[in-house]
């Protein structure tokens, strides 16, 4: 469940580190990329209960806020919508895993210590994985960055992978957790070893 830097934006589509993931795990799990183009946590919280009906996935990787950050949107209200999509997830079973975002110092540093402090502050709360910044290796080298010095190259894709695996595999072994509800919202990644962003 994620922005442009998931859904290959400026990129073959399966050049994306979504789609090599896929490649990766190969028939061992389905992967779901419900992922859009500027989407922002907000339009990621209503899109999230419907593909969680959909497809029911045993884990949700969310990929979103940058476009919060890069709009200056109120920080708590990105973390009220990724809130309700970790609670959304883990109430059908899901196991999440968050990837974090940071952005340029334009609003200045209280504005960016706000926002990349709600990616650690959820991931402590729920007691979820968490990558730190999913272009971690990318985001400083002008080389794997597209002109608009935002979305990272077809050549940068493997190392975002590179970034996620880590954390992404020791779930992909973890047993299912219990629902908490029998209805609720979520985003779309591994139904039956699925995988999504």
């Amino acid at each position: 469940m994620g922005d442009s830097l998931s859904a290959a934006y400026g990129i073959e589509r399966d050049a994306g580190w979504v789609s090599l993931l896929a490649d990766r795990l190969d028939d061992k799990a389905r992967v779901v990329n419900a992922s859009i183009s500027g989407e922002t946590t907000s339009g990621g919280a209503t899109r999230l209960p419907e593909l969680l009906r959909q497809h029911a996935p045993d884990i949700v990787l969310l990929e979103l806020g940058g476009n919060d950050g890069l709009r200056g949107l109120p920080p708590t209200q990105m973390q009220a919508n990724l809130n309700a999509m970790i609670e959304a997830s883990q109430a059908t079973g899901a196991r999440v895993l968050m990837l974090g975002i940071d952005i340029p110092p334009n609003y200045g540093p209280a504005y960016r210590e706000a926002f990349t402090g709600v990616f650690d502050t959820l991931a402590e709360r729920h007691d979820v994985p968490m990558v730190p910044f999913l272009l971690e290796g990318v985001a400083l080298d002008p080389a794997l960055m597209q002109d608009d010095g935002i979305h990272p190259t077809a050549e940068a894709q493997p190392r975002l992978l590179d970034n996620v695996w880590p954390r992404l595999e020791p779930l992909l072994n973890a047993p299912r957790a219990e629902a908490a509800h029998t209805t609720s919202p979520g985003a779309a990644a591994v139904p039956q070893r699925a995988a999504s962003s």
